[in-house]
């Protein structure tokens, strides 16, 4: 199971310049964009070469839409106002596309390979739209400049913003058990806590805050250093609890590597290593990632490579 990370942003080198909020404009459809490519940068392989070929488009496919619909959210210097009007014609376009009708501009060039994924494996259509719940409640929050009051209400956001994409490649790969699912949703929270915690120094600047509000309180983390972005022993204390968080939950989910047939559980295998070696690294920084990005570089891959190996 690949994964396919909307939420993760691009490189620094690539990224747009992040602005403040203007006054409302009038709506300007963005950019459509292809299904296959992959331009962002990522942590995690998404359709690599160790994913089966006839799967390759179907995932591609899944992830331009994620993608595309995340970008609107969250890339450029649109309003929120455009930004959650685009993304309310973006759904509208799913419910569409889903009902059978043609894709239209400007998203046909997303909205086509979808349709002939939903045709084909028949997709669960409300996995796909909580991805768009998701952003959604993001714009808002961000326009709001509201944080997430504790862990449940952190975790219900990742049920719709992480969890669907988990659930969608293992509908592609006819895996249905319980079980697995309830691992998939493991590994799929589990990668998105780690993006939280490994883009800090990234969101924060942003209007973007992720660390609970019960959390931060129970470690004495104040909002000002916080938001500031300085390192204290509070901060860091805080910073190592949630990494904790997250490295419980991806090694609950991590035995779907073993339900998984062939090159997927391989595939699999990286991913949660990715976000294991993420973890490392926040937990080197000792709260540091508050200013600093954690990152994977060409030597993490060999060994993650050698951890897979004895899953």
């Amino acid at each position: 199971m690949p994964a396919v990370n909307p939420r993760q942003p691009p490189s620094p080198s690539t990224a747009p310049p992040a602005s403040e909020p203007g006054a409302a404009t009038a709506p300007q459809p963005p950019v459509p964009v292809q299904a296959a490519p992959v331009t962002h940068y990522e942590n995690f392989p998404v359709a690599s070469l160790l994913c089966p070929p006839h799967l390759r488009q179907p995932i591609a496919a899944i992830y331009a839409f994620a993608r595309t619909a995340d970008d609107i959210a969250d890339e450029g210097d649109a309003p929120p106002a455009q930004r959650l009007s685009e993304l309310a014609a973006y759904r509208a376009e799913l419910a569409r596309v889903a009902a059978g009708q043609t894709p239209a501009a400007p998203w046909a060039a997303v909205f086509g390979p979808l349709q002939a994924v939903l045709n084909k494996h028949a997709l669960p259509v409300p996995l796909l739209d909580d991805l768009l719940s998701a952003f959604i409640q993001d714009v808002k929050k961000t326009r709001d400049a509201q944080g997430y009051a504790d862990r449940a209400e952190l975790l219900d956001y990742c049920r719709r913003s992480a969890n669907p994409v988990g659930r969608l490649l293992l509908h592609l790969y006819g895996v249905t058990g319980t079980q697995a699912l309830e691992e998939s949703d493991a590994i799929c929270t589990a990668l998105q806590l780690i993006n939280f915690w490994q883009d800090l120094s990234v969101d924060i600047p942003r209007g973007r805050h992720y660390l609970p509000h019960a959390d931060c309180a129970r470690h004495g983390a104040g909002a000002a250093d916080l938001q500031a972005l300085h390192s204290t022993p509070d901060n860091a204390h805080l910073i190592a609890d949630c990494a904790r968080w997250a490295r419980d939950s991806m090694e609950h989910g991590a035995p779907l590597v073993h339900r998984l047939p062939g090159r997927a559980g391989w595939e699999l295998r990286l991913v949660v290593q990715g976000g294991l070696r993420i973890l490392d690294k926040v937990d080197a920084l000792q709260g540091g990632s508050l200013h600093t990005r954690p990152r994977l570089h060409a030597w993490d891959w060999g060994v993650m490579l050698a951890r897979a190996l004895v899953m």
